[in-house]
């Protein structure tokens, strides 16, 4: 396997590079914050660690930051190098960034993953990879080193597309639960039974399986994905509407109220507080 180098070491990317180190994985390390891991070398910028690792993972917030990340990084880089995009980026930008590095002898995978953080802890993570065929199969090994689902999805782009709908209808299917146990809660019916119901039932999704009981109704409220990312995710999804021609009424009003869960109680909480949030609304008779 390639010499590594990993930028971004925040709640995704701190237990996937451990995950790398632990598999055998020579890994250089960057991270605005200094955060770094034992068994990796940290550097103290990104070129630096360009000079150092032609396969080069990004576990970064957003597009803005990948953008800010890639100007210091794509001019360092060495002919030949793989940028592994892992982060929940915009499509447009992947495809922006992929042709910059091409013209420099260079490519761009986009990556991103799902599961949070419980999954990038035990390398269980599903992955979405978009691009050249011969770039997958480059990167593969690490891959495979932090996820256990790989899902080729087509051209550049179209990972970072397919997790931004992927996180819409998860988004969607959080807000529905939180609704539906306010409404029960409303009645006095058992939120535990309203659980056990859901998840034998056709209501079953992955928040009815693991965030109701779990970080809901426990008020615990830590699954390990922000709010602040959540609502970004939906404007990326929105932004695929909006390129489409496609209304998707549901997905804007989701994106309403989940903008409004973030003014309210910023982006830093945790995506599930959005059930919280309907707590705090007026309920109407």
């Amino acid at each position: 396997m390639e010499h590594v180098g990993f930028i971004g070491l925040g709640m995704m990317g701190k237990p996937m590079a451990t995950n790398l180190v632990a598999k055998g994985v020579t890994l250089t390390t960057f991270d605005a914050a200094g955060v770094t891991i034992p068994g990796a070398t940290a550097v103290s910028d990104t070129a630096a660690l360009a000079a150092g690792s032609k396969l080069i993972v990004l576990m970064l917030p957003d597009s803005r930051i990948v953008a800010a990340v890639m100007e210091t990084l794509a001019p360092a880089l060495q002919p030949g190098s793989l940028v592994v995009d892992m982060g929940s980026s915009e499509p447009g930008e992947s495809r922006r960034w992929a042709a910059v590095l091409k013209a420099k002898g260079c490519a761009l995978l986009d990556a991103p993953v799902s599961g949070g953080v419980a999954k990038a802890k035990t390398g269980t993570l599903a992955i979405m990879v978009g691009g050249e065929e011969a770039d997958f199969t480059r990167a593969e090994p690490v891959l495979k080193a932090v996820g256990e689902a790989l899902i080729r999805t087509g051209e550049i782009g179209s990972a970072h597309a397919m997790k931004a709908l992927n996180n819409y209808v998860y988004a969607a299917g959080v807000l529905a639960v939180s609704e539906a146990a306010q409404m029960a809660q409303a009645q006095g019916l058992d939120l535990g039974i309203l659980a056990t119901v859901l998840n034998a039932s056709s209501g079953r999704n992955i928040a009815s399986e693991t965030k109701l009981a779990q970080e809901m109704t426990s008020g615990r409220y830590a699954g390990g994905f922000q709010l602040g990312l959540m609502r970004k995710d939906l404007e990326t999804a929105g932004g695929i509407s909006e390129a489409t021609g496609v209304p998707a009424e549901m997905l804007q009003l989701c994106r309403s109220i989940w903008t409004e869960a973030m003014g309210e109680f910023g982006p830093k909480v945790d995506n599930t507080e959005i059930h919280r949030f309907l707590l705090t609304r007026p309920v109407t008779v």
